[in-house]
Formats: C-alpha cells, structure tokens, sequence
C-alpha cells in the first residue's frame, strides 16, 4: 500500500496543464456530459496504456538486473524525474492556447475520446511521469495493481471539471473559468513541488538501501 500511496501525488502532474484546460472547456460545451465521458475514456485508456508498458518494462529491467545493482533503476528514475522538472519549467510560460482548443465547443464524442487519449498519452510531461511511476512500483516488487489507483486518481482529476458542473449546474460557469485561469498561471509551480517530493523520496530510499 506504501508504495501506491507514494505515486498517486504524480496523478496531479499528469492532468495540470492542457489537460485539465481542455476537460474545463468540455465540460461548458453544448454536449459536456458526452464529451466529457468521452474524453474520460480516452485519459483513462491513453494513462492505463502507459503505466502499463513502463512496469511491464521496469520489471523486465529488475528481473535481468544483477544482484546488487538494483540501484541502476533508481538512477534511473532519478534522471526521469529531473527530465521532467526541466520540460515543466521550460513550459511554465505557456499562455497561447493551441489551435485545436477552439474546436472543443462543438466537439464530437469521437473526437473528444481521441483528444483525451493523445493528450494523456503522448504529451512529453505524461510519458515520462508514466514511465516514472511504472518504473517505481516495479523497482519495489509492487504488484501491477499498484499502479490503478493512480490512474484513477488521473482520471477522477480530469473529471473534476465535469462533476463540478454536476454539483453546482450554473454556478459552475463562473467556477470553471477561475479554475482555468489559475492553472495557466500556477500549474508548473504544483507540478514542480510535487516533483521535488517524489525525487526526494526517490533520493532517500537510494541512501537507505
């Protein structure tokens, strides 16, 4: 249980960011419940997908890795999470929203399946946040399972737009464009320190064996 609870913090990187701007958008669309069901399935496939692939190669590596040179995935996990603290800071000034977001008004369901599944799967920040977790539950011997709750604790963040538009109906409509703003803004700063921790712990149970 120690370990799961150690990478849920990283579901909060995966979703900050477009992601989560492009689940507000939907969620005011003129379809929002469809649109936003649709793009749900497609984070939580796209995000399964990528755990899945980084464990299923973590354990590999732990399995052909020498006796007494685990520490190697460490390193490497290490590395992993400084990578990713440098494609964060890089991206903390983006404020031009790509072309694409303007379509998500009058998005279709398949449409905003595939946006949920490529934004979740292939954004340089998720692929090396998926390959960090994967590779970390592997690392401690953790059964695959371990890596469910952070998908759904990446899915239920991305859905946080749409169940907050359930809960307050109109009232959401002056919320979620807030919530939007204050992303653009602070997301890299949160994504930074959370980061930081899962590097410090990383860093910690290295010296500690």
């Amino acid at each position: 249980m120690e370990i799961f609870l150690k990478v849920l913090p990283m579901a909060v990187v995966m979703v900050a960011g477009p992601q989560i701007v492009s689940a507000i958008l939907l969620a005011t669309s003129a379809r929002a419940r469809r649109d936003s069901v649709a793009f749900l399935a497609g984070a939580t496939l796209a995000t399964t997908i990528g755990v899945t692939t980084a464990y299923l190669l973590g354990s590999s590596a732990v399995a052909s890795t020498k006796s007494g040179r685990s520490d190697v995935i460490d390193y490497g996990i290490i590395v992993l999470l400084l990578i990713l603290m440098v494609v964060v800071f890089r991206k903390r000034r983006y404020t031009r929203p790509p072309k694409w977001m303007s379509r998500l008004q009058g998005a279709t369901g398949r449409f905003s399946f595939r946006l949920g599944f490529l934004l979740f799967l292939v954004m340089p920040s998720n692929i090396v946040c998926m390959m960090t977790v994967g590779a970390y539950v592997a690392r401690h011997g953790a059964p695959w399972w371990h890596t469910l709750p952070f998908v759904l604790l990446t899915t239920l963040l991305a859905g946080a737009p749409a169940i907050i538009l359930l809960l307050l109906g109109t009232r959401a409509s002056v919320i979620l464009p807030r919530m939007r703003d204050w992303i653009d803004r602070n997301s890299w700063i949160v994504n930074e320190i959370l980061i930081g921790f899962f590097l410090v712990m990383t860093i910690s149970g290295l010296e500690n064996g």
